[in-house]
Order: C-alpha cells, then sequence, then structure tokens
C-alpha cells in the first residue's frame, strides 16, 4: 500500500511531509521522494530507493525549504523498486510533479500514444505516463492544470489517488481519488493530504474526505474547493476524526505489527462494544438487517477478497455453511473481475479487504453493484441499538427460508 502526504500553509513543508512518510511506513514500501516549491518557485524533487530514512539522508545537504509540498511512499506495481521509479514523477518538462496511490490499467496505450508525439521516459512506472499525459492535455488544450487534470481523468482507466504541484504556483495543490482513498486535513491557515488520517491528525481533526471522481482545487488563504472531473461543484461536509495521537504511535513496540498483534484483544471488544448486548444474547449489525430478508432468501454467498483476506474468506466460508446451511463460494477478487461472472439476484456479494484499498476487490464490488446485486463489506457494521436481532435468528437463517 503506497502512502501520500501533502501540505500547503505557513509552515516548513519538509519536516511535515517527512513526518507524515514515518507515520505511513506502518504500510509496507520499497522506496519513498518528495516534490517541494520553494520561494523562488523553483521545484524540486528528492527520491531514493528504501526507507524514509534514506531518503532524509540523500536530501540532508540539498535545499528542502518551501511552504508546499507532496511526498510518497511506493511498494513496486510497474517497474521494480529503484530511485527512478520512486515518486513523485516530474512531467518531461519538469514543471509538474505528481504522487499516485493505485493503479492506471490503460497507460501502455497511453504511453505508447505519447511517445508517439515525441515524449520520452525515465521510468517503468504508469505514474509517469499519468504526469506527462496531463502535461500533453494542458499543452494541447491551452488550459490551466486544474481543466488538464480532468479532461486527462475522462481518459484514464484504473483507480487513483493522485496530488500534483507546478512550478510556479507555489500557491496550489491539486488532488483527485478513484477507487483510492485520500483525505484533505482542514487546520487553520494550512492544509493537509493524506492518504489515510495518520499524518493529519497531529496537525488537525477537522478532515474531507473525497469521494470517487472529485478532484479538489487546494489553494493557500482559500476554501477547499471540490469538482467532479464533469466540473460539477460539490459541497462537502467537514468531518471530526475521534482518533488521537497515540492510536498512531507504536507504544513502546519495535514494530507496528508486534504492536497490532497484542492490541487484538482490546480492538476485538472495541469492535464489537454497542453490538453485542452484556447478556450475550443479542447482537447489533445494521448492516444484515437492513438487509435481512436479503440473506433469510439468499441462495448463495460468493466472498471476494485477496491474499490474507481471501484466507479469512475461506474460514466464513465454512463457518456460513454450518450455520446457515447457504451455498459460499469463495473467490479470488483479481480473477473474478476479469470475467464473466454469472450472478443471479438471490446471490449476496461479500467482500472483504484488509486496508480497504485493494484494487482487485474494490473493482469486483463495482462489478457487483452494477449488476445490480447485494454488496455487504467487512466494514458494514453499525452499533445503533435499536437494530438489534437475537443471535439465534442469525444462525437459524436456513429454518426461516
Amino acid at each position: 500500500m503506497c502512502g501520500i502526504v501533502g501540505y500547503i500553509g505557513f509552515r516548513e513543508a519538509y519536516p511535515i511531509l517527512i513526518k507524515g512518510l514515518h507515520r505511513l511506513e506502518y504500510r509496507g514500501y520499497d522506496s519513498a521522494g518528495i516534490a517541494l516549491i520553494n520561494e523562488q518557485n523553483e521545484l524540486t524533487v528528492y527520491k531514493a530507493k528504501g526507507r524514509v530514512a534514506d531518503l532524509e539522508e540523500s536530501a540532508k545537504d540539498k535545499s528542502t525549504t518551501g511552504t508546499i509540498g507532496i511526498a510518497h511512499t511506493r511498494w513496486a506495481t510497474h517497474g521494480e523498486p529503484s530511485n527512478a521509479n520512486a515518486h513523485p514523477h516530474y512531467s518531461q518538462s519538469e514543471t509538474l510533479a505528481l504522487i499516485h496511490n493505485g493503479i492506471i490499467e490503460n497507460y501502455a496505450v497511453l504511453k505508447a500514444e505519447l511517445e508517439q508525439k515525441g515524449y520520452t521516459f525515465q521510468s517503468s512506472t504508469d505514474t509517469e505516463v499519468l504526469v506527462q499525459f496531463i502535461e500533453y492535455i494542458k499543452s494541447l488544450n491551452k488550459c490551466d492544470l486544474f481543466s488538464a487534470i480532468q479532461i486527462a481523468l475522462k481518459q484514464v482507466v484504473g483507480a487513483y489517488a493522485i496530488a500534483i504541484i507546478e512550478k510556479g504556483n507555489p500557491n496550489q495543490i491539486i488532488a483527485a481519488r478513484k477507487s483510492s482513498p485520500l483525505v484533505i486535513g482542514i487546520g487553520e491557515g494550512e492544509f493537509f493530504l493524506g492518504s489515510d488520517a495518520s499524518p493529519i491528525i497531529e496537525y488537525t481533526n477537522k478532515v474531507i474526505y473525497l469521494n470517487d471522481e472529485e478532484i479538489a482545487l487546494i489553494k493557500r488563504g482559500e476554501d477547499v474547493k471540490i469538482f467532479t472531473i464533469s466540473n460539477v461543484e460539490i459541497t462537502h461536509e467537514i468531518k471530526e476524526l475521534e482518533m488521537n495521537l497515540s492510536e498512531l504511535e507504536r507504544g513502546g513496540f519495535p514494530h507496528y505489527m508486534l504492536k497490532e498483534i497484542y492490541e487484538q484483544p482490546d480492538t476485538l471488544r472495541n469492535c464489537m462494544s454497542g453490538r453485542v448486548n452484556v447478556e450475550g444474547t443479542n447482537i447489533t449489525l445494521s448492516g444484515i438487517i437492513d438487509h435481512k430478508d436479503k440473506f433469510i432468501h439468499a441462495n448463495r454467498i460468493i466472498i471476494i477478497a485477496c491474499g490474507t483476506s481471501w484466507h479469512a474468506g475461506l474460514i466464513g466460508e465454512y463457518l456460513f455453511e454450518e450455520f446457515c446451511r447457504i451455498p459460499v463460494e469463495v473467490e479470488y477478487a483479481s480473477e473474478f473481475r476479469y470475467r464473466n461472472p454469472v450472478i443471479h439476484k438471490d446471490d449476496i456479494v461479500i467482500a472483504i479487504s484488509q486496508s480497504g484499498e485493494t484494487a482487485d476487490s474494490l473493482a469486483a464490488i463495482e462489478l457487483a453493484r452494477k449488476a445490480g446485486h447485494l454488496y455487504t463489506g467487512c466494514v458494514m457494521l453499525s452499533a445503533r441499538p435499536s437494530h438489534a436481532i437475537p443471535i439465534r435468528d442469525l444462525i437459524r437463517i436456513a429454518d426461516t427460508r
């Protein structure tokens, strides 16, 4: 899982971006990079294969001034881990720098078209193709960067969370997302970006979560403006984060994974708090209550997942079939999305994702939704006490069918 951090405001951006990258290290990565615009409106990019500490070492004797910047931790998809393949990526003129989570599925077609028009590439990534394509659209249409991004993203197939800055424009970051999370932090005279809240919570608890195919225009001294790629302005509610910084620290553990292992009892208790009553006779799962008839009359359950989530799905298969007597199929999301699956109106599709960002699982969910079938995810839980359901009703669904 790649990580995104961004900042624009009155402070020096570099320390904030580096700290944010460290907070995202738990996601796993193979390289890191940072782009800054200094007071002379110069755009600089520093990248390093390896850890964030390697990036710090490579940049320690270089200029890192500026109050605007974007940064990234990369997990290799297109191209091996290397300095060249690390983000941010320059456009050919080096006037644009872009970071990207996700996968551009039609990058090869776009790259071939750009090469025919004289563009050259320094990396093996789909991300460099995207920033070059945006620059080409900007030049072709003689439009501003925001309009170029809107036009370009209409022709992009795949998943993305992006942030882009422009040489000579130190007062603006543009961000967009589709099927990959992106959070905007709202501070006092400053803004933050993150692929999740961990780089943001130290500075503000006020955030905006972008939705699919939305583009945010983040300008210094102005309110955030959000548009669809079709240029319809959207009004977003500013939400308040309930987490605190201590939840994101390692708490004395040498590794985040070890911390998560020891936190499992508390995590389970917190997850079920308000969902299981004191007597243990009722549970509260509004995601099930809201679709109770669908579950009761389900002909088949299809579980889609990848990796360890797929293994969790196999356990779910045994439990569903034992207690509910409903046939269950567990499929790799990466296979499910690229074939023409048979899904009947009485089937239920359940997607499991460890991160919530798995591109194949998200695409498989969209496939099921477009087919008009019920989808329920592992995060669709509710603590609304008015929606309690007896446990016996869940494990005896077969008796009521």
